[in-house]
């Protein structure tokens, strides 16, 4: 009876026990499962931040070569589209009508100190202002320094052109002080008058008006501060002309003009008589190591004089060379050579006549050699200097023009110009110059030169 309880006790025990085993069982592959998604959960956190490591790593290797090469410069906007670029020349100046019309020139002032060991030129003399080689006083005993200041060179000039009707049309207009003083003087406004220096209209390839000779070449006149600077050998004229050019050719007729020296010598005489213009020719070529330029003059000298019944004519003819030639970066060469007969108004200033009259009123050209060399040199930016020498040998027969007469002259120049800002120039020139004669007779000037010079 007993044991019948304890069985029955143990088996309702176990029928309690079998749901909550059960119940057991459940929660515990519950948990398991959890257990697994935790872990498949984790793995994958491990995963991304694995991957994000080896990420950061590659952009800090990627920031450490960027960081060895030079930054770039940010960009301050969006890049616009580009603009084209122009090849033509900024235009300055202004317009009216169909043309551009331009205007500029420069301000000069000069100290000059100057010593003629053969006597002292007359107050108001050209030679004062500027070296005149034939003016230079010989066979006197001198050594006085005479001081002179002028502002004489001061130059403008105005342009215009354009085109009309098809054709390319130019004009300048060029003058300066550089004459013999005007209405005022030394003593109280030291006037001057304004001297006409170029005028002239362009006409496609013509040109009509007052030019510089197309026997001389500008192109390789040497910088100095004297209005001229190799003024012996220096083809030097300015008048009027008809002249074509074509590419690196010209011809042009001039006006003509014949200098004469007397039998026996004398005061100059200036004919004025021609009745044929005179005829220049030039060609010039322009490299990269420099440019060249030969040019041609042929010409009638004639004169007349009514109360002698002189009536004469001679064939005058001349040829010059000359060169530019560069030097390194900046450096220059310049050289002219110039000769012929019957040129002497060409040349030097009118150093000597185109001709002389022998004893039965017949003219003979003169011949004459001139020519001039010079260096410039850079010395730094803003600093230069030219060295010239210039000479002229006159052929005279004395037998016709007499000892009075000019033989030669030669002139040597040095100086140092500072630019200190575009087109103002400051400088100072040392100067040596000799005038003879065909008697004997010489004379010399030693000048000092200071100067300032502003262009616009």
């Amino acid at each position: 009876m007993g044991s019948c309880r304890l069985f029955g006790g143990v088996a309702a025990a176990a029928l309690l026990l079998v749901p909550g085993t059960a119940l057991a069982q459940e929660a515990s592959a519950a948990l398991e499962a959890r257990i697994a998604q935790l872990e498949a959960e984790l793995n994958s956190l491990k995963s991304e931040v694995a991957a994000a490591r080896t990420q950061q790593t590659s952009q800090a290797q990627d920031i450490v070569r960027l960081e060895a090469r030079p930054a770039p410069v940010p960009a301050l906007a969006p890049p616009l589209a580009p603009t084209p670029v122009s090849d033509a020349p900024r235009e300055e100046g202004f317009r009216i009508g169909d043309h551009t019309v331009k205007f500029g020139g420069f301000i000069k002032t000069d100290f000059m100190a100057s010593k003629y060991s053969g006597g002292d030129p007359a107050n108001g003399d050209a030679l004062r202002d500027y070296h005149l080689p034939g003016a230079l006083p010989v066979g006197g005993d001198s050594e006085d320094v005479a001081t002179d200041f002028n502002a004489r060179q001061t130059r403008f000039w105005l342009t215009t052109d354009g085109v009309v009707g098809g054709h390319k049309i130019g004009t300048r207009l060029e003058m300066d002080f550089q004459t013999l003083p005007g209405s005022g003087d030394q003593r109280t406004t030291s006037g001057a008058n304004p001297a006409l220096r170029r005028a002239f209209v362009t006409i496609d390839n013509w040109l009509i008006g007052q030019e510089w000779t197309n026997f001389q070449n500008t192109g390789v006149l040497p910088e100095s501060a004297d209005f001229v600077g190799a003024a012996e050998g220096t083809v030097f004229a300015r008048q009027a002309q008809v002249r074509y050019t074509r590419g690196p050719f010209s011809i042009a007729l001039e006006n003509p003009e014949t200098t004469v020296t007397p039998f026996g010598g004398g005061a100059r005489i200036i004919a004025d008589d021609n009745s044929l213009p005179d005829l220049t020719a030039r060609y010039g070529l322009s490299r990269p190591w420099g440019a060249v330029q030969l040019s041609g003059l042929l010409r009638q000298l004639k004169y007349q004089d009514p109360a002698t019944n002189v009536d004469s004519t001679a064939t005058g003819w001349g040829l010059s060379a000359s060169a530019l030639f560069k030097v390194g970066a900046q450096d220059d060469i310049r050289l002219m050579l110039t000769g012929g007969e019957g040129i002497g108004r060409y040349v030097g200033l009118n150093f000597s006549n185109d001709a002389v009259l022998d004893a039965s009123g017949e003219l003979e050209a003169i011949g004459v050699v001139a020519g001039f060399a010079a260096y410039r040199h850079v010395w730094a930016p803003g600093w230069r200097s030219s060295l010239i020498w210039s000479t002229q040998k006159v052929d005279n027969d004395v037998a016709l023009t007499g000892a009075a007469v000019n033989r030669s002259a030669q002139s040597l120049h040095a100086n140092l110009i500072w630019s200190p800002v575009a087109a103002f120039d400051v400088g100072a020139e040392v100067m040596f110059a000799d005038r003879k004669l065909e008697s004997g007779l010489d004379g010399d000037m030693t000048r000092l030169i200071l100067f300032v010079k502003y262009g616009f």
